[in-house]
């Protein structure tokens, strides 16, 4: 296979473990926290910014690279690792959520979906073949299946129907894969809420001996207590050896509650997009960098962080006038700190582990006190 996974560790009051899953690209420490390159940036933040802020993977999105520059103009300029300038790991989303939520989506059927380009108006189609052909052609490490994914409260029949066509392309694009010694293609599962779909959906996809498995499907409209639940019933059925992934989540109290259930590998746009729009985490909760109260505020962001924002010596103040202004570096420097409020979570989430003192987490981290709050979001395609 072209990743390995090994537990280092475990919670023996939770499901969480702690992991090492290695690629041709680099080992990651797990649980772990992917920032997301949407087109192959992440916006704002130089590749050297990313690695100093402790992330060691990332995630790219296949629909919009298939879309613009094209997977063979990547694959000529040397691959997505050279194309960006990123020479750690990658996983690439397949783009099926894309294409049936923000594209003009043509049509669905058996075979994949047809949608009309945000960028020239042409029709494109993607099956699990282009799919596959696609991922290949950018070559990062870790690739998904086309999988369908209903909005929540789909009624019964449409995700039945969903399950099969995801259980069935995941197979077509087992078929199709013509690098398995280089990337590793994972499984996802569906099911919606429901526990029994998600376990005839476990069964389906576990079938089949992949190097991972993603629970897709969840954050997209339901509210944190059901994608709680979802991913405790789910998470434990995947196999033990393999790393599990949960797809577009979260919130801290998000991520912290799948980690608890045997969640490995997570991917979100919130720190970035939240970044940019003057919305910054901290342990206590998120603040708002345009509120007036902040116009005399010569405090960081949030005392003792790390971050280039906190430990560069930049104000609230000052970074509040940033976004008044209009200046750029006022999302820059915001975007940084959350992405780096991410990684330190995860280190508080490894050590927890490696300590066996899982309970001491939430004292470090209030904000995980917070039982309700917007849902996280899924794929979101501006990251």
């Amino acid at each position: 296979m072209a990743t390995r996974f090994t537990v280092l560790a475990r919670s023996s009051t939770t499901r969480a473990r702690l992991g090492r899953l290695e690629t041709p690209h680099g080992a990651v420490d797990t649980p772990a926290f992917m920032p997301v390159a949407t087109a192959g940036s992440i916006k704002g933040v130089l590749p050297a910014q990313v690695r100093e802020v402790g992330a060691g993977m990332i995630l790219a999105n296949a629909y919009h690279l298939l879309l613009r520059p094209g997977s063979k103009r990547v694959a000529a300029l040397g691959g997505l690792h050279e194309f960006m300038r990123w020479d750690r790991p990658i996983l690439t989303d397949s783009g099926g959520y894309q294409a049936f939520s923000m594209a003009d989506l043509l049509s669905i059927d058996e075979g994949g979906f047809t949608f009309r380009s945000f960028i020239d108006g042409s029709a494109i189609r993607l099956g699990p073949r282009e799919c596959m052909e696609v991922q290949n052609d950018l070559g990062a490490d870790v690739i998904m299946p086309l999988d369908d994914c209903p909005p929540a409260g789909a009624d019964p029949a449409r995700l039945d129907l969903a399950l099969e066509r995801t259980h069935r392309w995941l197979a077509e694009c087992v078929e199709h894969h013509a690098r398995p010694e280089a990337q590793a293609l994972f499984g996802i599962v569906q099911g919606g809420v429901d526990p029994e779909r998600r376990a005839r959906s476990v069964a389906a996809v576990t079938s089949l001996d992949l190097p991972g498995y993603a629970i897709g499907g969840v954050a997209v409209g339901e509210g944190p207590g059901e994608i709680h639940r979802t991913v405790a019933a789910t998470a434990p059925m995947l196999p033990e050896d393999r790393p599990r992934y949960l797809m577009g989540v979260g919130y801290e109290r998000d991520i912290v509650a799948a980690v608890a259930a045997g969640v490995d590998l997570f991917d979100c746009v919130l720190p970035t997009r939240n970044g940019r729009n003057a919305r910054v985490f901290t342990r206590t909760g998120p603040l708002n960098l345009r509120n007036a109260l902040h116009a005399e505020d010569r405090a960081p962001i949030e005392t003792g962080c790390d971050c280039p924002a906190c430990g560069g010596g930049f104000s609230r103040g000052f970074l509040r006038h940033l976004f008044h202004a209009g200046e750029m570096l006022g999302p820059i420097l915001a975007s940084v700190h959350n992405l780096r409020h991410y990684q330190r979570l995860m280190l508080d989430i490894r050590g927890a582990i490696q300590q066996d003192a899982w309970s001491s987490l939430a004292e470090g981290w209030p904000v995980l006190a917070a039982s309700s709050g917007p849902p996280s979001s899924l794929r979101n395609p501006a990251p």
